[in-house]
């Protein structure tokens, strides 16, 4: 079994645990309340540098086939949210990668509402969560801290995402039907952390 076939094996498995453990539904805002870990920002502060080095964001290299495009204040604005949820959650810059590279997939990190006939069902914000799946009500969701926690509640309940290629993390708690289109923004996720962080 190749390494790809190995890991998506692994993130259908942690996929089902996920919807099992939330009753087939996002986290609950109960669950997404919770701290992933004990450590307080300021330590977590300390044990991460203010501006990480690329293994830290790409530990494979640089993916091929990369997609960028030149992003706006305010879209810029939206990323550095998604890099303050994860350092306020202790995470690593790769949890941050995979993070701004989902927003980048399903928003291209602009806060989106409803869109009407052109919506995905009830899919709004910055990761197109959706409050029937359990993600939060509209006004939590189309909250960048809130929605990018929630994120990152997610990825953090999916064994081994941080050895997964991206695609297969951001997929894993997504659930969408292209799962291979996330990885094609590693990269440009990557150059954004690098050039909002000092």
């Amino acid at each position: 079994m190749n390494m790809f076939a190995t890991y998506t094996r692994k993130a259908l498995l942690a996929t089902a645990g996920i919807a099992l453990t939330a009753g087939l539904a996002g986290p609950t805002s109960a669950a997404l309340a919770t701290e992933p870990t004990t450590q307080t920002v300021a330590q977590a502060a300390a044990d991460t540098p203010d501006k990480p080095t690329v293994e830290q964001l790409m530990p494979a290299g640089v993916p091929d086939n990369q997609s960028s495009f030149t992003p706006n204040s305010e879209q810029l604005d939206n990323a550095r949210k998604i890099i303050d949820a994860g350092k306020d959650m202790n995470l690593p810059p790769r949890a941050w990668t995979i993070a701004i590279a989902t927003a980048l997939q399903e928003s291209k990190l602009d806060n989106l509402g409803h869109l009407g006939d052109r919506n995905d069902h009830d899919s709004q914000g910055l990761f197109q969560q959706r409050p029937s799946s359990g993600w939060g009500t509209v006004e939590q969701i189309t909250d960048p801290d809130y929605s990018a926690k929630a994120f990152y509640k997610g990825l953090t309940q999916v064994d081994g995402w941080e050895d997964m290629p991206l695609t297969v993390a951001a997929q894993t708690v997504q659930v969408s039907a292209y799962p291979d289109h996330y990885a094609q923004w590693e990269k440009m996720a990557a150059d954004i952390i690098t050039d909002t962080t000092k």
